[in-house]
């Protein structure tokens, strides 16, 4: 019984009885025929009734979608998107419809429905709504809540958006209809309805729950309103005599999105069919104990054979892996939060590997570039006498040859580029180390980076084949390099020159690299 009714019995009652003990009798009396009649709203919990859960009208999650994106015995239309634990209706998008539709049709006379959802938006209004329904037909997508209009058959509504400036939204209502009556969007249907209450199910701390029965040409719906995780603390929302509903109908649940937008999350719908006793005695009298002993002995037999199976495999194989039972199957699933977590840490081994290669590639060209400063120092003093000599001989200087001062500025670069190349693989160094010990703002992140390395890495291994080739070309014809003067230096230190330069240009692109992406996790 809703708070409403006790309010209003408790007014007339305040209003009308003196403080007298009859008064107090009656009162007392009034508060059991109350009680009998919230008990008596609900046919499940009487004994006169048999109730059997309908997988094929049903979904619930975990494991809610096959490794081809469908539902078992469902089908879902528009922008519907189904995971493993619920089915969003819609998304929190403006002007988005949805829907899910079962394949099978109910071939019940008396039903129950039990749908648990969630909607939730950001903005204190939301907008359209969700809608159940039970119709002749499955529905296509339309203007009602999603779905098409003048169906037959009965749409119980969640309405979140006042279109008629009452204020008396979320509302819940329910409306049969005939196949004839347009659904009235400016009035919210409010002279349509054959019942309903003034319910908030948006962005409830628990998940909202609403049963919606259909027994004896008799529809009543009970609402949970969501702020406690009981699953049975249901409130009567609206009860309806001499409803009309055919077998053979489709359940659905469709929901849209207008200029507010709120996701539209449908986490289980769980449908039973009630069958009077009265009708099928045996429901009642049970399965004989005779034929109760016989299956149970079957089912004993049969168990004896499949674990004697299972040993003589066991034996037969015993490399196998161990058979998976029932109670390890949670363990074949991988969580969405264990999901992103392991490709986190894939990306950050990613980034590591390949900066210890570009740790590695860095000490070969520091090892390199002072090998050769070196082998230029020795030239420079070494041969200084033998070709002043031979330009004395001469008397001309060869084309192309370079001057003492080029040579001191080409040292001093050499030098630069190795003390540039020292602090870029310590700064390297400092962001492998960043990388290894903290957490990355995400894995978009994480992808620019290894794509950025891998770039580098890259355009190192072409500068490497490149100096490869050009040491070939000069080891093979020595003779055709010129005659080098006093002060003058070759060809190969020009290159590698132009090397240490490229190497720098890499180095501050990857320093750059690395300071944005830090700055981005500050943000």
């Amino acid at each position: 019984m809703s708070s409403e009714v006790h309010r209003a019995f408790a007014g007339a009652l305040t209003r009308h009885a003196p403080p007298t003990a009859a008064s107090a009798v009656t009162t007392l009396l009034l508060l059991v025929w109350i009680g009998a009649a919230v008990v008596a709203q609900d046919p499940t919990k009487t004994a006169g009734v048999h109730k059997r859960f309908e997988y094929k009208l049903s979904f619930r999650g975990p494991h809610l979608v096959q490794k081809d994106g469908t539902i078992p015995f469902w089908e879902h239309h528009g922008h519907a998107i189904a995971s493993d634990e619920s089915v969003r209706i819609t998304p929190s998008l403006k002007s988005k419809k949805g829907s899910i539709w079962s394949k099978v049709p109910n071939i019940h006379r008396y039903w129950v429905v039990e749908i648990v959802f969630r909607i939730t938006g950001r903005g204190r209004v939301g907008a359209d709504g969700l809608a159940f329904w039970y119709t002749e037909k499955k529905g296509e997508e339309g203007m009602v809540f999603g779905s098409n209009d003048m169906w037959k058959g009965l749409g119980v509504f969640f309405d979140s958006f006042d279109n008629d400036g009452h204020r008396n939204n979320p509302y819940i209502m329910a409306m049969v209809n005939n196949g004839t009556l347009a659904y009235d969007h400016e009035a919210d249907g409010s002279s349509q309805q054959i019942g309903g209450c003034q319910r908030d199910f948006r962005n409830r701390p628990f998940p909202v729950r609403v049963k919606i029965e259909y027994y004896q040409n008799s529809l009543t719906i009970f609402f949970h309103s969501g702020l406690t995780n009981d699953p049975d603390d249901y409130e009567l929302c609206m009860r309806a005599e001499g409803v009309d509903l055919k077998p053979d109908g489709f359940f659905g649940v469709s929901a849209a999105t207008g200029g507010l937008a709120d996701d539209h999350d449908v986490l289980s719908f769980s449908t039973h069919s009630l069958v009077p006793i009265a009708e099928k005695p045996y429901l009642k009298e049970g399965i004989p104990d005779d034929e109760r002993l016989k299956f149970e002995h079957e089912f004993d037999d049969y168990r004896g054979k499949l674990e004697k199976a299972k040993a003589d495999y066991r034996k037969e194989h015993p490399n196998e892996k161990e058979i998976i039972t029932d109670e390890d199957e949670d363990r074949l699933y991988e969580a969405q939060d264990v999901k992103e977590l392991r490709m986190i840490f894939d990306g950050q081994n990613e980034i590591h590997r390949l900066v210890k290669g570009l740790l590695f590639k860095l000490d070969e060209v520091v090892g390199r570039q002072e090998r050769e400063l070196s082998m230029l120092t020795l030239i420079n003093q070494g041969t200084a006498g033998g070709i002043q000599a031979s330009q004395g001989l001469s008397g001309t200087q060869p084309v192309g040859a370079f001057q003492r001062h080029e040579v001191d500025s080409v040292l001093s670069s050499q030098k630069d580029i190795s003390a540039n190349v020292r602090d870029l693989k310590a700064q390297l160094t400092d962001l492998q180390s960043r990388f290894s010990g903290g957490s990355p703002s995400g894995h978009g992140d994480s992808s620019e980076i290894v794509k950025r390395l891998k770039d580098v890495k890259t355009q190192f291994d072409g500068v490497q084949i490149d100096v490869k080739t050009l040491l070939s070309k000069s080891q093979a014809n020595p003779a055709n390099c010129p005659t080098v003067s006093n002060g003058c230096v070759t060809p190969f230190v020009l290159f590698t020159f132009l090397f240490g330069q490229f190497a720098c240009i890499i180095g501050y692109l990857m320093f750059r690299s690395s300071r944005d992406a830090a700055a981005k996790k500050l943000y």
